[in-house]
């Protein structure tokens, strides 16, 4: 029998003003830390970090995130690190900062406490660093040893952020349980190189049932300005959830279809989650999936406001032939497309892709 993996961060601490409990979480790792953050995500938590390590012996330098985890921004934070001789690394935003904080970290063999400030994406729990260029292109996925020390989700903070963040990681956590079922299915590896266990079938599977049942009520109430039993149960999946289900179920088709939409000019507005939305619909129409389980993804979709079509990605426009260039990043050679349990190849991604763009037009 194969071997079953499951993977998950040493703690996951959500609630309302959690963040002032920093130090507690700290204590184990180290006395010299370096948080990393945008300038955006510093003005808004610098202080409240300050406050926690108050009376401690800590020390904290914070340094400037530039927007994109690439390979430059990587090495220019490793030496900023190592002159400040960093016990633990702090990454505080959104799915990019926590990525380039966990790369940091593993080069330097240093622990990583992750701390979102958006539920957009499920890259707090995840061993997985995404690396683009510095233009925004997807380049390559870091598979990290190890998870983060430290998942810290302080819901006060998350509920303050625009809610098209909270939206898109609906989106990305759309794809968890329907990439799961593939990788299941065609008895493929998951992200930490073993087959999925049930626990991790469960908890995709939890995922899409809260996102339906929760989803819209969670949109509502963030709208509003307020915070429901949904929301809590939404920053969960978007963010616990939906990373463990990912990462001990599997990847397959719908994150392969963002890498290739990333190609796009037209398409790198758009949240990482808003098109594994999209790539999810894609994935449904390649797998001919049954027309009551499409249907109720864009229902969903709609109701919350994720893209359905290439026009709702500011795509309309594009041609057959950039299309092809999508489909062909998509099933590039170590692509998790091929964690499906049938072949997969460009031509079919293609048709995959026009059938998926009609779907979401027609469909109400």
């Amino acid at each position: 029998m194969a071997k079953k993996i499951i993977i998950s961060p040493g703690k996951y601490i959500q609630g309302p003003g959690e963040i002032n409990n920093l130090a507690v979480y700290c204590e184990p790792y180290g006395t010299n830390l370096l948080v990393i953050a945008s300038e955006s995500v510093t003005k808004l938590t610098q202080e409240k970090v300050e406050n926690a390590f108050k009376g401690t012996d800590k020390k904290i330098v914070f340094v400037q995130f530039n927007r994109e985890c690439s390979r430059k921004e990587i090495e220019r934070l490793k030496t900023i690190a190592e002159q400040s001789k960093t016990d633990v690394f702090l990454g505080i935003g959104g799915g990019k900062a926590l990525d380039t904080a966990k790369a940091v970290a593993f080069y330097l063999k240093k622990p990583v406490i992750a701390i979102p400030t958006i539920a957009s994406t499920d890259a707090p729990c995840s061993a997985i660093s995404v690396v683009y260029t510095d233009e925004g292109v997807f380049e390559e996925c870091l598979m990290l040893p190890s998870n983060p020390a430290v998942v810290l989700v302080d819901t006060d903070i998350i509920a303050q952020a625009p809610v098209r963040f909270l939206v898109s990681g609906m989106g990305d956590a759309l794809a968890t349980y329907f990439e799961a079922r593939a990788v299941s299915r065609a008895n493929s590896n998951n992200t930490a190189g073993g087959k999925p266990t049930q626990a991790a079938l469960a908890l995709a599977k939890l995922c899409y049932d809260k996102l339906l049942s929760d989803g819209l009520k969670a949109k509502l109430a963030a709208q509003s300005g307020v915070t429901n039993p949904a929301l809590e149960i939404i920053i969960e999946t978007n963010t616990y959830l939906s990373g463990m289900g990912f990462e001990s179920g599997g990847l397959a088709a719908a994150h392969a279809i963002h890498n290739g939409l990333t190609a796009l000019k037209d398409c790198r507005s758009f949240y990482h989650g808003e098109k594994v939305a999209f790539g999810t619909i894609v994935q449904l129409a390649l797998e001919n999936a049954p027309m009551e389980e499409i249907t109720e993804v864009i229902g969903f979709c709609k109701r919350v406001g994720l893209p359905t079509t290439l026009k709702d990605l500011n795509a309309e426009h594009i041609t057959h032939d950039q299309l092809r260039t999508v489909a062909q990043i998509a099933t590039a050679e170590n692509e998790t497309i091929h964690n499906m349990p049938f072949p997969v190849d460009q031509e079919m991604v293609f048709s995959a892709l026009i059938t998926a763009d009609q779907l979401g037009s027609v469909l109400i």
